[in-house]
């Protein structure tokens, strides 16, 4: 096994021709859906007179703009959650939300929403920071379940990252119900996903937590390529098992709790972005990480372009647009998994 997977590992190695052109034609995806997103909306933009017509000016820059790079954002570190939790656990039906990180943020939300506090903290609102403290702490609270003296079982962590969910989904129904109609429905709206954005600030402070991790991710594909074979095999090829497992827990962590703190509770796009770069391009997770970075990014600003457009002056929650796509897929998957287990 170990002689297999080396000579695996050997013959990959070669990569750059395959990744240079999975880079570009994704990056030009990217491109396309950017600039489209950027001119569709209830008021068409003109690019000629962004700079000389001051209205077009304000709705390009300080709405359409900001909203779109708020969009690649989290959709690409969605993306690359999933990507990497699923090499990791050898599961391919992980996601980014398995580990209890997002009923913590979505709690600290609702009791932001419920409090309506509307102060602002070194240039973020309370509103993040009390999702993003109660994202921290819900990860906490699912390792501290899972330690077995020092092993951290992943099984174990699956099913504390489930608890701690249900758990936080039960308290956040328990804070709308106590909340005014109006505060219910901002709670509501929130948790299903939603990417207002007016300005740069917030992209601004975003990006302070998620390219590091980005790069950090990116930097460890050669040893989740192995780790997605067996650990066993990862360790006799030169890698620290459970260092990188705690880094990549980290890591992802972090992302995630960044991104629910911004824009809600935006599910299925780190359970499905991956697998079609698989499909697209090959196993290779020195492909298929940055790959689903890319493709995460144009993903989430499609369904949020879909979201604001497909019922003209109505705006729907762009994680309902991102359900609808992905729940068929994800039924798929499963019936898939379950028809190859029988075999």
């Amino acid at each position: 096994m170990v002689r297999l997977a080396a000579a695996l590992v050997g013959r990959a190695k070669p990569i750059g021709v395959r990744l240079f052109r999975a880079l570009a034609i994704l990056s030009l995806v990217l491109l396309v859906v950017s600039v489209g997103s950027a001119c569709v909306g209830t008021e068409s933009i003109s690019f000629s007179k962004v700079f000389s017509d001051p209205t077009m000016h304000a709705l390009f820059f300080d709405l359409r703009l900001p909203r779109v790079m708020m969009a690649a954002l989290i959709g690409a570190s969605l993306a690359i959650v999933g990507a990497a939790l699923q090499a990791l656990f050898r599961n391919p039906l992980a996601d980014p939300f398995i580990l209890g990180v997002s009923g913590g943020g979505a709690v600290g939300a609702s009791i932001a929403i419920a409090l309506g506090i509307d102060r602002v903290f070194g240039g973020m609102s309370f509103l993040f920071l009390s999702a993003f403290l109660g994202s921290l702490l819900a990860v906490f609270l699912v390792y501290q379940i899972a330690h077995a003296g020092r092993t951290v079982l992943p099984g174990a962590l699956l099913l504390a990252g489930v608890a701690v969910n249900l758990i936080a989904s039960s308290a956040v129904i328990t804070i709308q119900f106590l909340s005014d109609p109006n505060r219910a429905h901002q709670i509501l709206r929130w948790t299903t996903g939603s990417l207002d954005v007016v300005g740069f600030a917030t992209i601004r402070n975003m990006t302070l937590f998620l390219v590091p991790s980005w790069i950090i991710l990116l930097m460890m594909a050669e040893k989740l390529h192995l780790l997605a074979i067996d650990e066993d095999t990862a360790t006799t090829l030169g890698v620290n098992v459970k260092r990188s497992e705690l880094v990549i827990h980290l890591v992802c962590s972090l992302l995630v709790a960044v991104t629910v703190a911004v824009g809600g509770m935006v599910g299925f796009v780190g359970l499905i972005v991956p697998h079609a770069v698989r499909i697209l391009f090959g196993e290779d997770l020195r492909i298929v990480l940055p790959g689903s970075l890319l493709l995460g990014a144009s993903f989430l600003i499609a369904a949020d372009t879909a979201a604001r457009t497909a019922l003209g002056s109505t705006e729907l929650p762009v994680g309902a647009v991102t359900a609808l796509l992905g729940g068929p897929v994800f039924l798929f998957l499963l019936r898939r998994r379950r028809r190859y287990s029988a075999l």
